[in-house]
C-alpha cells in the first residue's frame, strides 16, 4: 500500500522531498529591517495565494469592523449564515491577511462562510496589546450573532486571548473553533522548542525568541494576554480542533492548549500529522494540507449547522 493511501500516517512524497530541501537561512529580524522581511515574506508566498485564489474562485474586499481594517473573504456561493473570523500568523511581527488566504480562501469556499481577518497592527511598531486589542474589537463586533473562530500560529495565540477577553465580559463564545499550530506560550517553555529546532523547515527557536521578544517586550511572558495557555478557561468553550506535526517547533504549545482547554470543559480533539511541521497547511503542495484543511472545514460546519 502506498503512502499517499494512508493520508496523514506517513508523510507524503511531496512532505520529504520538501524536507529534503535546503532551509532558507534567517533574515536579519532587526526592528529596522521588519519592513524587508514583511515585504519579502509577501513576495515569497505571492504564488501560492494566487492559486488559492484560482481554485477558490473567492472574492476579496477591504472592509472596517469597529474600526479595525479587515480583509473579508467570501465564497462563489455563500451558503453559511455565520462568518469566520480569522487570526493570521507571523509571530504578531510579519504577515497580513493577505498572505493567509493560502488557507483562508479555500477555508471560505468549503464552508461557504464569510471568512473576516483582521489587519491588528504588528510588533515592534506597536507591541502587546495592540493586536488583541484589535482582534478582540472586531470579535465584540461578531459575538452579536454565531460566528466560528481560527487562527493560525500567532492567529491562534489571538483566538485563545479572544475567548478568555470573551469570557471575562461576559460575550457569547464562538460555535466552533480550530487552532492550526497555535502560538500560545512566549516563555520559551516546551520540549519541541528545542527538540524540532532546526527539524521544522517552517519555523526555527530563533524566529520565536525574536518574535517574542518584539511583541511581549518588558512585560511578563507567562501573563495570559501574552501566552493564553497560562489562562483560566471557565465552562462554556466551544468545540475546538487543534491541529500541529510531529516536527512542528510549536508541537508542546498544541499539546499544552489543548489540556488546557479540555480541563476547562471544551470538547476538543487534537491531530498531530507525522513528519509534518508548523502549519503545515500553509503548502499547498501538501496533499496532507489540503486534507488537514478539509477536516477543519467540516469540524466547523458540523458544530455550527
Amino acid at each position: 500500500m502506498s503512502d499517499e493511501s494512508l493520508p496523514g500516517a506517513v508523510p507524503s512524497t511531496a512532505a520529504r522531498a520538501i524536507l529534503a530541501e535546503p532551509v532558507d537561512a534567517l533574515p536579519d529580524l532587526t526592528a529596522a529591517n521588519m519592513p524587508n522581511v514583511r515585504a519579502e515574506i509577501r513576495a515569497f508566498f505571492e504564488p501560492a495565494v494566487q492559486r488559492a485564489l484560482a481554485a477558490s474562485g473567492v472574492e476579496t474586499t477591504q472592509i472596517r469592523i469597529a474600526g479595525v481594517p479587515c480583509l473579508e473573504v467570501l465564497p462563489p456561493q455563500i451558503t453559511a449564515d455565520w462568518p469566520i473570523l480569522y487570526g493570521y500568523g507571523g509571530g504578531y511581527m510579519t504577515g497580513s491577511p493577505y498572505e493567509d488566504l493560502i488557507i483562508a480562501a479555500p477555508m471560505a469556499a468549503a464552508t461557504g462562510a464569510r471568512v473576516i481577518i483582521p489587519h491588528y497592527r504588528l510588533a515592534p511598531e506597536h507591541p502587546w496589546p495592540a493586536a488583541p486589542d484589535d482582534g478582540f474589537a472586531v470579535y465584540r463586533a461578531l459575538a452579536e450573532n454565531p460566528f466560528a473562530l481560527v487562527g493560525e500560529s500567532a492567529g491562534g495565540n489571538l483566538a485563545m486571548v479572544c475567548l478568555l477577553r470573551a469570557q471575562k465580559a461576559g460575550l457569547p463564545m464562538p460555535g466552533a473553533a480550530a487552532l492550526l499550530s497555535p502560538w500560545c506560550d512566549l516563555s520559551g517553555a516546551g520540549d519541541s522548542l528545542r527538540a524540532n529546532d532546526g527539524r521544522d523547515p517552517f519555523l526555527s527557536a530563533a524566529y520565536d525568541a525574536a518574535a517574542s521578544a518584539f511583541y511581549a517586550g518588558e512585560h511578563p511572558r507567562t501573563d495570559p494576554d501574552i501566552s493564553p495557555v497560562y489562562g483560566a478557561y471557565g465552562p462554556g468553550l466551544p468545540p475546538v480542533l487543534i491541529t500541529t506535526g510531529t516536527r512542528d517547533l510549536l508541537l508542546s504549545h498544541a499539546i499544552r492548549a489543548e489540556h488546557v482547554l479540555r480541563a476547562a470543559g471544551a470538547a476538543t480533539r487534537i491531530t498531530i500529522w507525522e513528519d509534518l511541521w508548523h502549519v503545515f497547511e500553509f503548502d499547498d503542495r501538501l496533499p496532507e494540507a489540503a486534507l488537514s484543511l478539509k477536516q477543519i472545514a467540516e469540524f466547523i460546519t458540523a458544530h455550527m449547522s
